[in-house]
């Protein structure tokens, strides 16, 4: 099941934006966030919530959970990519065998859905939202509450984490050059709209600061 926790109001069509998911994957607890990237390094929050399972249930039945909850966030809400944190070892093998399972399968739902995927660790993601590596979860709450211009930070942590991750994939140079699934090459026709409005935002800011 999925507790939403927050709802914005991205919109997707009109003005050129650049829709991101972002997966903080977890076996218990899975944070999912969207957000719209906007030409000149605007964001906006369109949905947030954790994709839940319990620890008691069998572990077939936990990740058949979350993957329907991926795949209908997918079908819901139509990213244009999806980011999702690399998984690293940890001492607790079991914790890490969990999170690593539904990497997985985020990222077969976005090669299933034919979306660009990109894979951000830990520390890329706190230093791209705090200016810090070693930032303490609690910073990366207060740091997406403030980008994302929202009155409470977002509860739990991963929620808060996955929006992070999208945040950190809209900021990043090669956001437009993610990888793409198999049997596909170049940029779909959305990064290349967003590339190219982007370009023009910087082109228009640089002129003005003349």
């Amino acid at each position: 099941m999925s507790i939403l926790f927050l709802v914005g109001g991205g919109c997707h069509s009109g003005a050129v934006t650049f829709r991101i998911l972002g997966v903080d994957p977890g076996l218990t607890r899975c944070g999912i966030g969207v957000i719209d990237a906007s030409p000149g390094r605007r964001l906006t929050l369109v949905e947030v919530g954790v994709a839940r399972s319990a620890p008691g249930e069998e572990a077939g039945r936990r990740l058949m959970l979350i993957a329907d909850e991926l795949d209908a966030w997918i079908a819901r809400l139509k990213p244009d990519a999806i980011a999702v944190e690399r998984v690293f070892a940890q001492h607790n093998v079991r914790t890490v065998t969990g999170t690593a399972q539904v990497a997985g399968l985020a990222m077969l739902a976005a090669t299933r859905a034919g979306i660009p995927l990109t894979l951000h660790t830990p520390s890329e993601v706190k230093a791209a939202v705090t200016g810090s590596g070693r930032a303490e979860k609690a910073q990366v709450q207060q740091m997406v509450r403030r980008i994302l211009r929202l009155e409470e930070a977002p509860q739990p942590a991963d929620a808060a984490d996955a929006l992070a991750l999208a945040i950190t994939h809209a900021w990043r140079a090669h956001a437009v050059g993610s990888v793409r699934p198999v049997g596909t090459g170049g940029h779909t026709p959305a990064q290349q709209a967003w590339a190219r409005a982007e370009a023009a935002a910087r082109t228009a800011g640089r002129s003005l600061a003349r």
